[in-house]
C-alpha cells in the first residue's frame, strides 16, 4: 500500500478516524505543528516538502498537507529552547523580531492586527503600530508634528468581535521630520490591567521585489481596513531617502501604519503616495525605523521647543482701514 496519504483521504477512512484524531492531539510537543484553516492541528516530523505540499509523519502514517490549507506552521524547538507562537524571539530594546513562519495575509491579520492603532489629533487622524508592551507606538512625524493633543485607539478582540479602547494620555517621545517618523507612548497610568499586542519588525534583507505585502490602517477614517499588494521596488529614491514602493492601496489615514510581509512582520511604515495616481505608494524601510528607535534620544521631543510639538495660531490680521480723504 502506498504510504503517502492526503489529509482528505485519512478523514474518509472511518476505521482509522479515531486513531488519527488521537495521534493529531497526542503527538510529541517537540514536533513541528501545523495549524490548518479549518481549525485542526497536525503535529509530526516533516519528511519531505515541495512547493505545494508538506509531508508529515504523524506516527501511524504520513500525511500530505497542501500548503494552501496551512494557516500557521510552528517549527520544532531544540533542547533548551522555547517555541512560542511568534517563533524564536529577539528583544532589542523597544522592538523585537522573531524567526516567524509564513502565515499568509488572513492568518497574519488575525495574529497581529490588534497591534495596529488609530491615532487622532485635532482635525486629523492617522495610523500607528505598537512595538512594546509598555505602550510605545511608531507612526509618521507628519501625523503628530505640530500637535500636543494626541489620542490612541486600540482594537481589542473579545471573542469574535472587536472592542475599542481609547487612551487620551499619550506622550510624544521623539520626532524626526526628515525621515517622517515619530515615537509615542501611552501613559502607564492608563495601561493597568491592559495587555497590548505588539508587532515584530522584519529584516530588509528578506524583502524582495514581487513579495506579497499588506497594509492595515484607517484610510479616510475607515478603521481596521486591510489592503494587499506586492513590492514594486524595494529601494526607490526620493528626496535623498530610500522608500519601499508598493501597489497596495494606501490613502490618507493609512499614514504611520505598518507595511506587513506575509509573516506578520513590519517591513515599512506607510508614508506617502503619488497624487492622482493609483498603485504608486511608498513606505519608510524598517531599517530607518530601527535606527530611529535606537537613537530616539537624539530626536527627543521637547515641549519647550516651538519646532517640536506646539502648534501656534497665526496672529490676528490687522483690520483694513478705509483710505482717508
Amino acid at each position: 500500500m502506498e504510504r503517502f496519504a492526503s489529509i482528505r483521504e485519512i478523514a474518509m477512512r472511518p476505521v482509522r478516524s479515531t486513531l488519527a484524531a488521537a495521534l493529531l492531539l497526542a503527538a510529541s510537543a517537540a514536533a513541528d505543528e501545523f495549524r490548518l484553516r479549518d481549525g485542526k492541528v497536525v503535529r509530526g516530523d516533516v519528511l519531505k516538502e515541495t512547493a505545494d505540499s508538506v509531508f508529515v509523519d504523524i506516527g501511524f502514517t504520513i500525511v500530505e498537507l497542501p500548503k494552501a490549507n496551512v494557516e500557521e506552521r510552528i517549527a520544532e524547538a531544540t533542547d533548551g529552547e522555547q517555541a512560542p507562537d511568534a517563533g524564536a524571539v529577539e528583544q532589542t530594546g523597544l522592538w523585537w523580531e522573531g524567526d516567524l513562519p509564513e502565515l499568509g495575509v488572513k492568518a497574519a491579520v488575525e495574529r497581529f492586527g490588534e497591534g495596529v492603532v488609530l491615532i487622532k489629533v485635532p482635525g486629523a487622524l492617522g495610523s500607528g503600530f505598537i512595538v512594546h508592551e509598555n505602550g510605545t507606538i511608531v507612526t509618521n512625524a507628519h501625523v503628530v508634528q505640530g500637535e500636543i493633543d494626541v489620542s490612541v485607539t486600540v482594537y481589542e478582540k473579545v471573542g469574535t468581535q472587536f472592542e475599542k479602547r481609547t487612551f487620551d494620555k499619550v506622550k510624544i517621545l521623539a520626532v524626526n521630520p526628515f525621515i517622517d517618523l515619530a515615537l509615542l507612548r501611552i501613559d502607564a497610568s492608563e495601561l493597568e490591567d491592559v495587555t497590548l499586542q505588539t508587532v515584530p519588525l522584519g529584516r530588509m534583507e528578506e524583502v524582495e521585489v514581487g513579495s506579497q505585502v499588506f497594509v492595515v490602517g484607517a484610510p479616510q477614517g475607515l478603521e481596521r481596513s486591510v489592503s494587499e499588494g506586492i513590492v514594486s521596488i524595494k529601494n526607490r529614491a526620493a528626496d535623498g531617502k530610500v522608500y519601499i514602493q508598493i501597489d497596495a492601496a494606501v490613502n490618507p489615514g493609512n499614514s504611520g501604519g505598518p507595511l506587513f510581509n506575509t509573516k506578520g512582520e513590519v517591513i515599512g511604515v506607510n508614508s506617502w503616495k503619488r497624487l492622482f495616481s493609483e498603485g504608486l505608494n511608498f513606505a519608510i524601510p524598517v531599517d530607518y525605523v530601527k535606527h530611529f528607535i535606537e537613537n530616539r534620544e537624539a530626536f527627543a521631543y521637547d515641549r519647550d521647543n516651538p519646532n517640536s510639538g506646539y502648534r501656534y495660531l497665526p496672529p490676528p490680521r490687522r483690520p483694513k482701514t478705509s483710505p482717508q480723504n
